[in-house]
């Protein structure tokens, strides 16, 4: 697990000490920063056949490491040996100051990134906080064995944090919280302390189906179930090769991650801003013009994602997203050149790509 020391816990053997410490460690998760606190069992009997069913229907695309690690993702203590329980927390990420959602997206000549992608890796934000508090609680209780995750292993944390009471699974497949909305990421502790468990919140979709309907490419194909080869955030992430020619057209200016269903979702008149600096909105990336950003060159690229989640994904990749923004944009002497100006790239991605966005505007001049 960790890299403490193997000398045992401070006993909890009566109810109340476990009880104390439970509370204790919130009190100190929220000190950190973290919105919302809950602790599960290991048991997510109930998720695994959805999990299992949902690989069955080819729904994970490419992301092969979503079927690879067999059950170890549906059963935590198979992934670390000893853990009895999972401690699960969220940390909101919506910037203060960030342009509108909304304006960005009807606003053709704009670069949409998803809000959490604004500022710096949410990995490295997360695990640091994580490991601040596993460092406090042995500090304080004695050491204990625990392992910190952070969107970073075969995890299912919707299914862990809706056991934990964080909130409850949206029909967008996302979490969902009636005091913050659903602008947050997840985070867990696997551990062996024998905590008490937190009882699950109910849900409050209820008819609503904004989400659903709202969807650009229909990826939400029914409630709570996501066609991953169909979702923006897919496409434009985790996808590497060409993006399929009939999605292309549906993908607007979204050139990394979509946000549509947290946009429209209604819960989110309740979000809660991100107190975090190092999520706050970075070179612009709220409101950049496609343009602008095709030009950049890979150093410029490194330069000013570095940092970033979007760095991962690679200037190549970065550049194909761009173009096919670019095809969606408002035709302008200024975009038919930005194209052209990389007809001859070096990539055969990008170019096919350009090709496609040229022939867009061509038939619309047409």
């Amino acid at each position: 697990m960790s890299h403490q020391s193997h000398s045992s816990p401070t006993p909890l053997t009566d109810q109340p000490a476990a009880a104390e410490m439970a509370a204790t460690i919130k009190t100190w998760a929220r000190e950190l920063g973290f919105g919302g606190i809950g602790i599960t069992d290991t048991d997510l009997s109930a998720a695994e056949p959805e999990f299992l069913n949902w690989l069955s229907k080819q729904y994970h695309g490419d992301m092969d490491y979503m079927a690879k690690h067999g059950t170890k993702r549906s059963r935590p203590a198979e992934l670390v040996p000893g853990t009895l329980r999972v401690i699960s927390v969220n940390l909101n990420y919506l910037p203060e100051k960030v342009a509108d959602g909304w304006q960005v997206l009807e606003s053709p000549d704009k670069a949409y990134v998803a809000r959490y992608a604004m500022g710096r890796d949410y990995h490295k934000v997360m695990r640091n906080k994580l490991q601040q508090l596993c460092t406090r609680i042995s500090e304080t209780f004695g050491h204990f064995e625990y392992r910190v995750f952070a969107d970073s292993a075969p995890v299912l944390e919707v299914a862990l944090a809706t056991k934990a009471g964080v909130g409850w699974r949206g029909k967008h497949t996302l979490l969902l919280n009636r005091q913050q909305g659903s602008w947050f990421f997840l985070g867990e502790i696997y551990t062996n302390l024998p905590l008490p468990i937190d009882p699950p919140t109910t849900a409050h979709c209820g008819s609503c189906s904004a989400c659903i309907d709202i969807c650009p490419t229909r990826a939400i194909v029914a409630p709570y179930e996501l066609d991953a080869r169909r979702c923006i955030s897919y496409l434009t992430i985790e996808h590497k090769g060409s993006i399929p020619l009939e999605l292309r057209p549906l993908i607007g200016n979204r050139v990394y991650g979509c946000d549509d269903c947290q946009l429209i979702c209604p819960w989110n008149k309740f979000a809660v801003n991100s107190q975090e600096s190092d999520f706050a909105v970075r070179n612009g990336l709220d409101s950049n013009d496609l343009v602008d950003c095709f030009a950049w060159t890979e150093t410029e690229f490194q330069e000013r994602m570095a940092g970033s989640a979007i760095y991962r994904i690679g200037y190549t990749q970065w550049l194909r997203n761009v173009a096919v923004g670019l095809g969606n944009a408002t035709s302008s002497t200024a975009v038919i050149a930005a194209l052209k100006a990389r007809q001859q790239d070096s990539s055969e991605l990008v170019r096919e790509h350009v090709a496609w966005a040229l022939a867009q505007h061509a038939h619309e001049a047409a």
